[in-house]
């Protein structure tokens, strides 16, 4: 077994990892990645909150998720957000302390009309808010993510959701290579990039690792790390739950593949236990999702404030400025 005091970051290989993903001692496993997440990021905690900005009735068939218009899952549906609340939900989130911004779009892409009608919303959080501006828009082009940047926004994001080889059987209507042309568009146009996944779809750990590891090669700036919530109507309503010791390796994994990085704990974590969700952020994580998600209810903002100082972050400020 290797000795996690002193790894080799810039050598560990897949094989090696899965090796301690697998059989390492637990509390040692997120001992490591807690002292490995101090060196590289510090304490700071990295918040951001969304918007459901179009919902439903999205073109493609990803198996996971609740809006597709393949799934009756009996979510609310509807077109664009109205102005007033985007910014009424922005302001209440700055005013908890809130980093991080931004809107999500359900369906493929966005059209130019409509980009047009989000970017007078991204203008105008940037002339009220001083949040940093996120955004999620599906496969979007350059000339798009372009006029989301002229707007205010600066990271985009873009979850490549599963490893290379599991991704083709959960999703059909588009594929990794679309992502990965959004990716480097975005960063073309100077943007950094959010990108992670889902974990409990019924991959494998080995799988787990080989995720992380093409998500460094990508160079990513933040890694969501959802947990499947199997919701009701969607090819995977009935795909059993993962343990959270599952669950607490591999956000400890993932820091040891991706030291540098903003992993954060996106949606999935109020089935956890609290002991759990406090062992991940002695375990290598640094960034939550605060408030409400897509179509799920998040955890209250106050509590997680709360939880993070108790746990020794800094909340007050996020990892860059971005502005």
């Amino acid at each position: 077994m290797y000795n996690l005091n002193n790894l080799n970051l810039s050598t560990l290989t897949p094989e090696q990892a899965l090796d301690i993903a697998q059989n390492a001692d637990l509390d040692a496993l997120c001992d490591a990645a807690d002292r490995i997440r101090k060196e590289y990021c510090g304490n700071a905690m990295d918040t951001c909150s969304i918007i459901n900005a179009r919902s439903g009735r999205c073109s493609e068939d990803c198996k996971w998720c609740s809006q597709s218009h393949k799934f009756h899952t009996g979510i609310e549906e509807y077109e664009i957000v109205d102005a007033d609340r985007l910014l009424e939900l922005a302001k209440r989130n700055e005013h908890y302390g809130v980093h991080r911004f931004a809107m999500v779009t359900s369906g493929r892409k966005v059209s130019l009309g409509e980009v047009e009608k989000f970017c007078a919303g991204y203008r105008r959080l940037a002339d009220q808010t001083k949040l940093f501006l996120c955004c999620s828009m599906g496969l979007v082009d350059k000339p798009t993510l372009e006029r989301l940047y002229r707007a205010g926004v600066r990271r985009y994001h873009c979850n490549m959701e599963t490893s290379s080889d599991v991704f083709p059987t959960l999703c059909s209507t588009h594929t990794q290579a679309d992502k990965r042309r959004v990716i480097a568009d975005a960063k073309a146009v100077g943007m950094q990039v959010c990108s992670g996944g889902i974990i409990g779809m019924g991959e494998s750990m080995e799988q787990r690792v080989r995720f992380a590891f093409e998500l460094k090669q990508l160079g990513v700036d933040s890694v969501p790390i959802n947990v499947l919530n199997p919701i009701k109507g969607t090819a995977l309503e009935n795909t059993p739950l993962i343990s959270e010791e599952e669950i607490i390796r591999t956000v400890a994994i993932f820091r040891l593949i991706l030291p540098d990085k903003v992993i954060r704990f996106a949606g999935g974590r109020a089935r956890l236990s609290l002991q759990s969700v406090e062992r991940m952020l002695h375990g290598g994580m640094n960034g939550t999702m605060i408030g409400d998600l897509l179509t799920t209810s998040g955890n209250d903002v106050a509590d997680d404030f709360a939880m993070f100082e108790r746990c020794g972050f800094d909340a007050t400020a996020p990892n860059d400025t971005g502005r």
